[in-house]
């Protein structure tokens, strides 16, 4: 794939980089994306009293916007998320929601809804002086993204949904409470173990009490539990990689604590809002494309599915060798076919 001088090859440190350039670009080409890009442009918004967010720009200056929704609540955006999209096609937003990633403060609860979040989407397109956009979101991007289009759905040009959730009780309670336990019994015994037994019957609800404990370490404890029980389940093939991210201090704050304030509020929303039929109305004409993993546990395909029972019009397609991840290989693959069909738009 990659070519070389002899002379080159002959030099150890050159032989190295050599192997480690291979080693990465195989692993690009192997998930099916778009190679690395740095940032052009990148700055911060103040969107409330207390919240900034921090976003960035990459590809073409003045190419086809696409606004990324990243997962969680809480998670952040990744370096990586720009290689979803033909860097000399699309216009890459990526932003940290609040209290998330670079965005201050951080793990901030205060003032942090799932319609706060789409007014600070907007907020942000017209201070990026941008009339429509295509918006890409997987998992709780999912959720984001179709509160947004359902909110401004003459903003929107297309979507780009993996992993669909829309935060009904039952979906909660499959990852949560009764579910998924069942699949990934190890992993559910360390997720459980900083609750005590009387208190398992509402899990997501201890967990709260802890993530907003006065003590930090009984704050950091179960942000790194709760973190890690959703690292250990994403991907079809347990990637102890992934896993190790929960270790991280920063990331797991703020990505517990958000996203447990989200579930024990059922994200600031009716039961099943996001399907019914007067929501999905609204957003029926816009171009859409949603890819499922099979076997994915945190946001299991019964959802795209009812998604796709109310919105005929959508292309739905179901992995049949994939988990919740968007980077295994047939995810991202058919992410990248949906981006590249939505370009020229």
């Amino acid at each position: 794939m990659l070519s070389a001088s002899s002379r080159s090859l002959r030099n150890p440190i050159l032989q190295q980089h050599f192997r480690i350039l291979s080693a990465r670009l195989n692993a690009y080409y192997a998930l099916n994306m778009y190679p690395p890009i740095e940032p052009y442009d990148s700055g911060t918004l103040k969107v409330s009293d207390i919240h900034t967010l921090y976003y960035e720009l990459s590809g073409k200056k003045d190419g086809n916007p696409v606004v990324f929704l990243h997962g969680g609540p809480g998670g952040g955006v990744h370096e990586k998320d720009r290689q979803f999209f033909n860097p000399e096609k699309y216009n890459i937003i990526l932003f940290d929601q609040r209290g998330s990633g670079k965005s201050t403060p951080t793990a901030s609860l205060e003032d942090n809804t799932t319609w706060d979040l789409v007014k600070d989407i907007e907020k942000l397109r017209e201070h990026l002086k941008i009339d429509k956009w295509n918006v890409f979101g997987g998992s709780w991007g999912s959720t984001l993204s179709l509160a947004y289009a359902q909110s401004h759905p003459d903003r929107v040009k297309s979507l780009v949904l993996r992993g669909i959730f829309t935060l009904r009780k039952t979906e909660l309670d499959f990852f949560y409470q009764n579910g998924a336990s069942h699949l990934f019994p190890e992993a559910w015994e360390e997720y459980i173990a900083p609750i005590p037994e009387p208190e398992r019957r509402d899990i997501v609800l201890a967990y709260h009490a802890q993530l907003n404990s006065v003590d930090e370490q009984t704050r950091l404890t179960a942000a790194k539990a709760w973190t890690k029980w959703e690292m250990a389940t994403s991907k079809l093939y347990m990637d102890p990689e992934h896993i190790a991210e929960a270790e991280n201090d920063h990331f797991s704050n703020a990505f517990a604590r958000i996203e447990n304030h989200y579930f024990v509020n059922s994200g600031f929303m009716r039961d099943g809002q996001l399907l019914e039929k007067q929501e999905i109305d609204k957003i029926r004409h816009i171009p859409t494309i949603v890819v499922q993993g099979r076997y994915d546990v945190i946001c299991p395909a019964t959802t795209a599915y009812d998604l796709k029972k109310v919105w005929p019009e959508i292309e739905l397609h179901i992995i049949p060798d994939a988990g919740h991840s968007s980077r295994e290989p047939g995810t991202s693959k058919k992410l990248v076919e949906a981006t590249d069909k939505f370009a020229d738009l």
